[in-house]
């Protein structure tokens, strides 16, 4: 357990796994074949995001009538992303009179009698933010909850009544940060469009030109390298910054110097993005300054050597950020398998103005000087945000260390509830379904209930210096 949790429970609480309060179920698998007889709505997992479901992009699928039940959700669900952002949930809020699915990248969490849904969702959150579901997922690249793994979830839960009183303390708390937040989201946009607006009005006026006709020589596509410990390095996507690219960020790959020799980015070299899972990312440029050791580009990256006579390199990376080139980039990416991509031919016909060089010049100083500004605007920003995250953080952990909100003696303990759930449990009996696991779980409670570890969480003293402040003037 990690230093800062109490290592016993709140007067009144209790531990429980979260099989044992709620019944839980992952959603449809998704059928591939396209149409079917019976079209229903149902939510994915990009749909549930924290505190919320977004039911604007709802896509159809075919579930047999006598299986439609069994998928429904209903209002007053949890339902839980199982893979990605592992744990991002939000109750579902709707008319059960119109039906909606659910497909098996969620699960569905419907807890039993006097567990509050919205007190879950937020002590999901409160796992999230200190890492307690790391021992649960599965997967390196892509994370996930399995659905025995959620049952194992352990769960501090107190009284019903103190449910209530946490969960209303922390809407109450966390709205005024949600609002912030939006505050700071707001600023970031007003940033960037000044700088869009700017750049335009610098350039706006010269003729176009498209790269292909300002390069040395043509683009060209790096080399796939695995990994080698002792290779030669080649750059990682990671390298390629909004900016500058950054060569410390490299493998080692499993080729010789003079295999990579024709790879190797020199200074001036403008790096493109062929492919990204965000639209917003693919074709962005980093221009390479630092050539202090050798390295290549692997091939999720494209070259672009501009030629010096007619166009600056320093030009070529500001120019490649404003708004027209973004648009024509991401107008002409193509998607394969949710990733999206650029070739050498989009990017050749990209079309840019193009000023003299002495106009050239000119720009690229007069946007050192506003860069500077901005990159001060968005560090004040960034700041700012991490204070609001860390607070918000620091009020979840006290909130379920039991010290957010006063106790009341008066309140019914937590292992009456418990217990009134497994009577009622016992009481309708343990369907055959269950299988071998759940049948060793029932075992065990006949012989005396054993409390779950508690979970490897940690916790953030409240402190004015978590406080967000924003003390900003963007122009409108």
């Amino acid at each position: 357990m990690s230093e800062g949790i109490p290592s016993e429970l709140p007067e009144g609480w209790a531990w429980a796994t979260l099989g044992e309060i709620a019944d839980s179920t992952l959603g449809k698998m998704l059928d591939r074949k396209k149409g079917g007889e019976h079209p229903v709505a149902y939510l994915r997992n990009v749909n549930v995001q924290w505190g919320r479901i977004d039911t604007d992009d709802v896509l159809t699928m075919s579930i047999p009538p006598e299986q439609q039940e069994f998928f429904r959700v209903r209002n007053g669900d949890l339902l839980v992303c199982e893979g990605g952002e592992v744990g991002r949930c939000a109750v579902f809020q709707g008319d059960d009179s119109s039906y909606l699915a659910f497909q098996k990248a969620l699960h569905r969490i419907r807890p039993l009698g006097g567990v509050s849904s919205d007190f879950l969702r937020y002590y999901f959150e409160y796992l999230h933010v200190t890492g307690g579901f790391s021992e649960f997922v599965t997967g390196s690249t892509i994370k996930h909850l399995p659905q025995q793994q959620l049952k194992r979830l352990p769960v501090r839960v107190p009284s019903p009544n103190e449910q209530r009183r946490i969960v209303a303390a922390l809407e109450e708390q966390l709205s005024r940060l949600d609002v912030a937040r939006g505050t700071l989201q707001v600023t970031i946009r007003r940033i960037d469009r000044y700088l869009q607006a700017t750049l335009h009005r610098m350039t706006a006026t010269y003729p176009s030109a498209q790269l292909r006709e300002v390069l040395a020589s043509g683009l060209t596509n790096g080399r796939s390298v695995p990994t080698r410990a002792g290779g030669f390095p080649v750059l990682r996507l990671t390298a390629l910054a909004d900016t500058y690219a950054d060569v410390t960020q490299y493998k080692e790959g499993d080729w010789e110097e003079d295999d990579a020799r024709p790879f190797l980015v020199q200074q001036g070299d403008f790096l493109i993005a062929r492919g990204n899972g965000s639209i917003s990312l693919v074709g962005r440029g980093s221009l390479v300054r630092d050539t202090s050791f050798s390295v290549a580009y692997p091939d999720t990256v494209i070259r672009a050597r501009p030629d010096v006579r007619k166009v600056l390199p320093e030009y070529l990376r500001i120019i490649w950020s404003s708004l027209a080139v973004r648009r024509q980039i991401e107008s002409k990416a193509r998607t394969t398998a949710g990733i999206h991509k650029v070739n050498q031919k989009i990017l050749a016909a990209v079309e840019f103005p193009l000023p003299d060089l002495a106009a050239q010049r000119d720009v690229c100083d007069q946007w050192s000087k506003i860069e500077q500004q901005s990159r001060h605007l968005a560090r004040t920003v960034a700041v700012s945000e991490r204070r609001s995250a860390m607070l918000r953080r620091s009020l979840l952990s006290e909130a379920f260390a039991g010290r957010l909100v006063p106790q009341d003696p008066a309140d019914e303990p937590a292992a009456a509830l418990l217990a009134r759930i497994r009577a009622e449990r016992d009481a309708a009996g343990v369907p055959k379904s269950r299988g071998r696991s759940a049948r060793r779980a029932t075992a065990r409670r006949e012989s005396g209930p054993e409390a779950p570890p508690p979970p490897r969480l940690d916790t953030l003293p409240l402190t004015a210096a978590t406080q967000p402040t924003l003390d900003l003037e963007i122009p409108s």
